[in-house]
């Protein structure tokens, strides 16, 4: 979008929270910015990548989020300000270099963002990674609504390399994916020439080696820095008060919630007996600021996303200066006043605050969600979870799933992130039996496939994708080639990081900015690792399950891998475009008189086969149909019928 680079102060614009997140960093004189995708936080590098050219960035789609953090940070170290991008999970991936980055320290502004999901609506948790900070001893600024977004990545630039640390800031779900009016500030347009200086004494911060040895003396320093800044978050100005002087309760937010306390006030006309102290900085904690306005209440109210994360640190600060602020009666997600799991809302906060408060609240009237009940019970047709049509990992799963059957050892597979995590549903024929983290589907594989000396004979697979395979797939599969594990590894490469937005991975001939790249082979690369590697269509189901059997029969042979290469239906590479026009011949259909139980839309489930309660046969609807042609495979009495396209150049 063009208002992202343009320069003209003053003009008002309308950003998503993460487009916010972009501009902000673009106003704070940004020169690199490397990210794995991950929603929410997928549209931070993707909007910086679309004005790469024009702004004289470097923008990359890293391997993984550990990757991408060490790519800024060597921006960091030769002074060009830098940002690495990443959801919750990702903090978690690249922890390991962040502990030894804190002790190190960065030159230029360097801003890690990770962007949470409360309510896991696009991942398997909704991990709470505010305990890094305390962990690393790293600042944390959360963000709270879309303009102020920001100004506090601009701040939390000039605060990493005033105090030369490493500033971690907070999106959640809800503000990286909402819409919100941002004020432009100038662009600057900075002469950068990277230079990484490395002569100096030891502990020269400027010119010294960039290092978190010696520990105890790096660690000092950064504590040194902490002081420093609980010094600088007392004049912090994004963290706010608003309400009377003296409230009877004082509620404390962070993050969206912010949006959420402050609503849940106004509805409930409580201004004069509460007020909010909205905190951007979290940690450290503003001292000064909270001693203030915690004399006067005796009851503390603690509105946050996540785990009890602010809510610890305020018992613990009271408890600390008990002399000074006296007895406070605290409620949040310890003792039970907001759900300890989940998302929050303003009907939440609302309902828990009138509680509080003594005040009836009433989110929505009693009739009204009785009928909204009734009429969606009588009117929404319930559909589950499915993959698209024309998913080539319904065909994968399909035919993993009937050569697990016909081996008849109680195999399973298990299972990684991704699209294909749907496997573990009715939608993938239910095969998958472990989910974790990215790559650790491999990993178990090579686990249970060490256990044949105790009598273990199930058939054991796993399964990745093309971008997990790069990501932490890797080391897995090393792993399990290495110590000579009976291991099956199914890759489902649809040719781009799907789940996310069809990103590009190191896999694909281009990169974040669409420029030429070197794309790596999958297979060359499990070849050179020392697998037995097959290549297979998954979309040709006999050969595919041929495949599968001879595979699964090859007891101790030590690590087979075979790649399933079809786009993703959806892929910008195939424009929609399917092979087949798909049809179902009615004089051929027998519907329920097949004997094959309605096969086609009950068990094999691709959205685009319905079944027709008035002629009682199967139809496909020719507006979903991807034209992959596979149901034409799976019908018993061959009335699902294909005919091949010719598409013009």
């Amino acid at each position: 979008m063009k208002e992202l680079i343009e320069d003209c102060p003053g003009k008002r614009a309308l950003f998503l929270g993460n487009e916010a997140i972009a501009r902000g960093a673009l106003e704070a004189g940004l020169g690199v910015a490397a990210s794995y995708p991950g929603t929410p936080a997928s549209e931070i590098l993707e909007s910086l990548a679309l004005v790469a050219s024009e702004a004289n960035l470097y923008t990359e789609w890293s391997v993984n989020e550990k990757v991408a953090m060490e790519v800024a940070a060597a921006a960091s170290f030769a002074g060009i300000r830098s940002l690495a991008a990443m959801k919750q999970n990702g903090l978690h991936v690249g922890s390991d270099f962040l502990l030894h980055l804190a002790l190190s320290g960065v030159r230029a502004g360097m801003v890690l963002v990770f962007a949470e999901d409360p309510g896991a609506h696009s991942s398997v948790n909704e991990a709470d990674s505010r305990y890094f900070s305390k962990m690393l001893e790293l600042p944390l600024f959360e963000l709270s609504d879309v303009e102020s977004a920001k100004e506090v990545i601009k701040l939390a630039f000039e605060i990493s390399e005033a105090f030369k640390i490493p500033v971690l800031v907070r999106s959640v779900t809800r503000l990286s994916h909402a819409s919100g009016v941002v004020e432009l500030g100038p662009l600057p347009k900075p002469r950068r020439n990277a230079v990484f200086r490395h002569e100096g004494f030891i502990l020269d911060p400027d010119l010294g080696a960039m290092i978190s040895a010696p520990v105890p003396l790096k660690r000092m320093l950064l504590q040194e820095k902490l002081a420093g800044l609980k010094a600088r978050f007392e004049e912090f100005p994004l963290n706010r008060y608003f309400g009377p002087d003296k409230p009877e309760t004082l509620l404390v937010a962070s993050s969206v919630a912010v949006l959420y306390a402050f609503e849940a006030i106004e509805r409930l006309s409580a201004w004069d007996k509460a007020g909010l102290l909205a905190l951007t900085t979290t940690y450290p904690l503003p001292e000064g600021l909270l001693k203030a306005h915690l004399k006067a209440p005796g009851r503390v109210f603690i509105v946050e996303e996540g785990v009890s994360f602010l809510e610890q640190s305020l018992k613990a600060f009271v408890a600390e200066h008990h002399g000074e602020l006296g007895q406070k009666r605290f409620l949040g997600k310890d003792e039970g006043t907001l759900p300890g799991v989940g998302e929050l809302n303003v009907d939440v906060v609302a309902e828990a605050l009138a509680g509080a408060l003594g005040l009836s609240y009433e989110p929505v009237p009693k009739a009204y969600a009785s009928k909204a009940a009734e009429a969606t019970l009588m009117h929404a047709p319930q559909r589950e979870l499915a993959f698209c049509p024309g998913c080539p990992h319904r065909a994968s799963f399909f035919s993993v799933a009937k050569a697990l059957a016909l081996d008849g050892r109680g195999g399973f597979v298990c299972g990684d992130i991704g699209c294909y995590t749907l496997a573990m549903l009715p939608a993938g024929f239910q095969v998958i039996k472990t989910l974790h983290a990215m790559g650790s589907g491999t990993g178990l594989g090579s686990g249970f496939g060490k256990l044949g000396r105790f009598g273990f004979d199930q058939r054991t697979l796993s399964v990745m994708g093309d971008s997990t395979f790069f990501h932490t797939g890797l080391p897995a599969l090393i792993n399990a080639v290495h110590n000579r594990s009976d291991l099956l590894l199914v890759i489902l490469d649809n040719q781009g990081t799907a789940m996310t937005g069809f990103q590009p991975h190191p896999g694909l001939a281009f990169d974040a900015e669409g420029k030429g790249a070197m794309a790596v082979d999958i297979e060359g690369v499990c070849l050179a690792i020392g697998a037995k590697v097959f290549v297979a269509d998954p979309f040709e189901l006999q050969e595919t399950e041929r495949l599968l059997l001879g595979m699964m029969g090859e007891k101790g042979e030590g690590v087979r891998v075979l790649i399933l290469k079809q786009p993703c239906a959806l892929s910008p590479q195939r424009k929609g475009k399917g092979a087949y026009e798909v049809a179902v011949d009615e004089a051929v259909c027998l519907g329920e008189a097949c004997g094959c139980n309605r096969f086609c839309t009950r068990v094999f489930r691709c959205p685009a086969l319905f079944w027709d309660k008035n002629a009682k046969k199967a139809r496909v609807d020719d507006v979903l149909c991807a034209g992959c042609g596979v149901c034409a495979q799976i019908c018993p009495s061959g009335a699902i019928q294909k005919k091949e396209l010719v598409w013009a150049a």
